[in-house]
């Protein structure tokens, strides 16, 4: 049984005796540290895989069992040079792999970290807010909506919450607790606002039960990325293994050292298969994902990155990421000879600052603004009526220099009914405040008399509005400019959807949610009837004005629900799904939005092919926020929108986001490049070895050559991440096809400039075999990572942005030891002295060159899909590239 049960059934006072807490001043500091001692962090325990079974990881499978065979090999022919370096080799992969591997789960532990939720906690006395991981049974916490229970808790407050428990418990609909209920960790809170005392953490919690009970093994989904690398790579190892075989075949019929042969073949398969492929994409993204955190951007998901960077339309919030997310006065309208100063002055004098009233806060701030705040000072509060929703106003009585004025503001419609307003006037008033309701302004009125007087005299109109943030037009021109449309999303009305829409140049058009669920036609029909269904239970049951209307309420959505379920007239037909489709594509921004439409709006962007973003911070933003192919949960997101986004932003703004699209680009761009080097070389390797053997029925380099080759070819792979590369213009999709025909060109220049050499090698200079090998080995290794130069950017490769520093060093420092190893041979290969170096050094950088000319050309081709690329052309090529 779980702890939680046994205080089911126990009263507050007993569950606060026994847990030796106080309701009023909850834990002190001292008692929090000896309870952690003896209870543990609020957290279950990741189950981390022991340091000696991931070093164990790196000499297990197939990979490493064909380098220790052929190091097995080289040991019984007694090749001991052969046996050190194989075993260097074996030990440098695992090294790599670790590292790659360590700095990926370091960098996701440090988001982990970014991402750790925040609790509200009675501690010596004040409410502090502490990371959910040092609660301890006994800590007194608040709980409201979008909060993720953080522990086993027993409800010890007046109000109560509404809590959905079905990834616990399996029940579809949201129970409604009180106090004295008990609530588990782990489920979320849809409504209302209580205090709690933490019952039982960690593994001691219900969650955490059933956590040791079953054994949990959740695998991160794949990216549509990551399944095509895999399939890729499982191409490129078929492809090998067929080479590699053909050649041993022949190989033996021509009577070939057995050991000789089985060694050489295992080392050219390791040497040909991208096997570090999937390790280097992840630690790019791993630390990419850094590069977000520094931009005040966490990455709750890896692959997200992949998805943030093909993202061609944003459906963003408007309050707080285009907006400020606070109440401003826009242009004060003003009666008769009334000053904006007295009105704004007036509006003051009949508020109550301390109460910190949402509406009454700028108009504090605009006197301060103004230097007017100090005026206050001169009259005296002598009364105040706060406002409630019967009056719909706040009313003061006020002494200035000696005169008193009973002051009141509120709903305009309910101020000029206590007014003296003339005919005119009462026009003008009304013409300025339906003005201001069309811009979607919330106004009030300004009002005043004194103490004998039965009318007031209005002062004017204050309109307010939720302002657009200083850079969030200049955030939404960039977005353009990198091929984002961004959709506002509200659910303010539609006239003030439209006006922020025209003040951020958005777009004029603006679709109402209803409009979309086919809802706009019959709105106002809709409202009518509720309120004459609400008159008619007013007098046939004798019920008050609220009840009548909350009823009413409730017969029009089930008329509505039973409306929408009747078959169709004859004759009529439903609007089609296409048709939705064109007005949300159309669309720059939807209004009156409730959270389930943010879910339809997502759906009906992917099915037209759209790779989607959406904002969201309520709990009820969860669905969209997964169905969205990029979740993004906005700065002071609710628990349960930040469990359910893939990105989480920590500070307010579509600036940060669209820092985020650039940064991911960025990414994408390292792993392309990455990826198309990494193709070629197997192809260039495979391919050049495999049909030398095969046709010329030589050994172009010898089994040490292309292990020293593979070591050489692992030491950049580590600065990949750290690359500068362009940031694309527009949203970018893994497109295999495009990737694999880049790959195969650079292969098949990298097989031709080799032949060529050994052509030349054996037929104009004619050298000895040893030498030649070493003159091979020397072209193989300067030239190889200048295909990574030839990868990284389609354009020529001395246009910007030249490669990092780290890059620069890594691909030189491997060429300058190839070099050195060629020229003095270290007792491993015949050495050939400076002047060959210096030749393949030319001839090398002489290939890079032509490369570059007609890998753009290839380029322009294929953009153009003119020659082999032209529709129709190669179709048997185009599936096995897009595969």
């Amino acid at each position: 049984m779980a702890i939680i049960d046994e205080y089911k059934n126990k009263s507050v006072e007993e569950t606060i005796r026994e847990l030796e807490t106080n309701l009023e001043t909850g834990l002190t500091e001292e008692e929090v540290e000896k309870r952690l001692k003896k209870y543990g962090f609020n957290e279950i325990p990741e189950k981390e895989e022991p340091l000696w079974h991931r070093i164990f990881r790196r000499f297990w499978g197939p990979i490493p069992w064909m380098i220790e065979t052929a190091a097995v090999l080289s040991a019984l022919v007694k090749k001991w040079e052969d046996f050190v370096i194989i075993v260097i080799l074996l030990l440098v992969n695992a090294v790599v792999d670790f590292w790659q591997e360590h700095k990926a789960i370091s960098a996701l532990k440090v988001l982990k970290q970014k991402l750790a939720r925040k609790a509200i906690v009675l501690r010596d006395g004040k409410w502090i807010e502490i990371d959910v991981k040092y609660l301890v049974p006994g800590d007194i916490i608040k709980l409201k909506i979008g909060d993720i229970v953080p522990a086993d808790v027993k409800l010890v407050g007046e109000g109560f919450i509404l809590l959905d428990q079905s990834a616990l418990t399996g029940e579809s609909l949201p129970v409604t607790k009180k106090k004295g209920d008990v609530a588990y960790a782990n489920s979320v809170v849809k409504r209302g606002e209580t205090i709690a005392v933490v019952v039982a953490t960690g593994l001691n919690t219900y969650f955490g039960r059933t956590v040791q009970l079953v054994a949990k093994a959740e695998r991160e989904q794949r990216s549509h990325f990551q399944e095509m690398v895999i399939k890729v790579g499982n191409f490129l190892i078929i492809i090998a293994l067929i080479v590699v075989a053909v050649m041993v075949i022949v190989e033996l019929m021509r009577g070939a050292d057995k050991i000789e042969l089985l060694r050489f073949a295992l080392v050219l398969t390791v040497a040909s298969i991208p096997v570090a492929l999937p390790a280097v994409l992840t630690v790019t993204m791993a630390v990419g994902a850094l590069n977000l955190a520094r931009k005040q951007v966490i990455v709750s998901r890896l692959t997200a990155i992949e998805e943030l960077a093909g993202v061609d339309v944003l459906c963003s919030d408007k309050t707080g990421t285009l907006t400020k997310n606070k109440m401003t006065v826009s242009q004060p309208f003003t009666l008769g000879n009334f000053k904006v100063e007295t009105l704004m002055l007036y509006a003051a004098l009949a508020s109550k600052e301390e109460n910190r009233d949402p509406i009454e806060i700028p108009i504090f701030e605009w006197l301060k603004e103004k230097g007017l705040y100090s005026r206050l000072k001169e009259c005296r509060q002598l009364s105040f009526v706060p406002f409630d929703p019967v009056r719909k106003r706040t009313e003061a009585e006020v002494e200035c220099n000696g005169e008193r004025l009973v002051i009141t503001k509120g709903a305009p419609q309910v101020i000029a009914e206590l007014s003296d307003l003339g005919k005119e006037e009462r026009k003008n008033y009304f013409k300025k405040v339906e003005e201001f309701a069309e811009n979607g302004f919330r106004t009030i009125a300004v009002a005043f008399k004194r103490p004998d007087e039965k009318k007031f005299h209005v002062v004017g109109l204050i309109p307010f509005f939720d302002p657009p943030r200083e850079d969030s037009r200049e955030a939404l021109e960039k977005a353009k400019e990198l091929g984002v449309e961004v959709k506002m999303v509200t659910g303010d009305n539609i006239a003030i959807a439209r006006y922020i829409a025209k003040l951020l140049g958005i777009g004029e058009k603006i679709v109402s949610a209803r409009e979309l669920r086919g809802e706009e036609e019959s709105y106002k029909e809709y409202l009518i009837l509720a309120q004459v269904i609400a008159k008619a239970i007013m007098e046939v049951e004798g019920k008050s004005e609220k009840e009548a209307e909350e009823k009413a309420q409730r017969v029009v959505e089930l008329v509505k629900k039973e409306l929408k379920n009747l078959p169709l007239p004859k004759g009529a037909v439903r609007r089609h799904e296409s048709e939705i489709i064109k007005l949300i594509e159309e669309a720059n921004g939807f209004a009156e939005v409730f959270p389930e439409d943010k879910y339809f709006i997502v759906d009906k962007l992917q099915k037209a092919g759209h790779i989607v973003g959406m904002t969201g911070d309520g709990v009820n933003d969860a669905p969209a926020l997964r169905k969205a192919d990029c979740g993004i949960a906005v700065h002071n997101a609710t628990d349960a929108a930040r469990a359910a986004a893939d990105l989480v932003l920590l500070k307010p703004g579509l600036r940060v986001i669209v820092d985020g699209f650039q940064i991911a680009r960025q990414i994408f761009g390292r792993m392309q490049a990455y990826t198309i080097y990494r193709i070629a070389e197997t192809i260039r390797v495979i391919g050049f070895m495999g049909l030398s053997i095969i046709f010329f029925q030589i050994y172009p380099v010898t089994a040490i050559m292309i292990i020293i080759l593979a070591l050489l070819n692992d030491i950049p792979i580590l600065a990949i991440a750290y690359d500068r590369v362009k940031t694309s213009k527009k949203p970018v999709r893994w497109d295999m096809y495009e990737i694999n025909v880049m790959s195969f060109y650079l292969g098949i220049a990298g097989v031709i400039s080799s032949f060529v050499l050994l052509f030349l090698l054996l037929n104009y200079w004619k050298l000895p075999m040893d030498v030649i090998q070493t003159i091979v080995f020397l072209k193989l290794a300067v030239k190889g990572h200048g295909t990574l130069y030839n990868a990284r950017i389609m354009d020529h490769l001395w246009k910007k942005p030249w490669p990092s520093p780290i890059l620069w060093a890594a691909t030189y420092s491997t060429r300058v030891i190839g070099t050195l190893i060629g020229v003095y041979g270290f007792n491993l290969l015949t050495p050939v002295g400076w002047g060959w170096a210096l030749f393949i050094w030319g001839y090398a950088l002489t290939w890079l060159l032509i490369n570059d000319y007609v890998k753009l050309f290839v380029w322009k081709m294929y953009k153009e899909k003119k020659f082999m690329f032209a529709p129709g052309h190669f179709k048997l090529l185009r599936k096995v590239f897009s595969a």
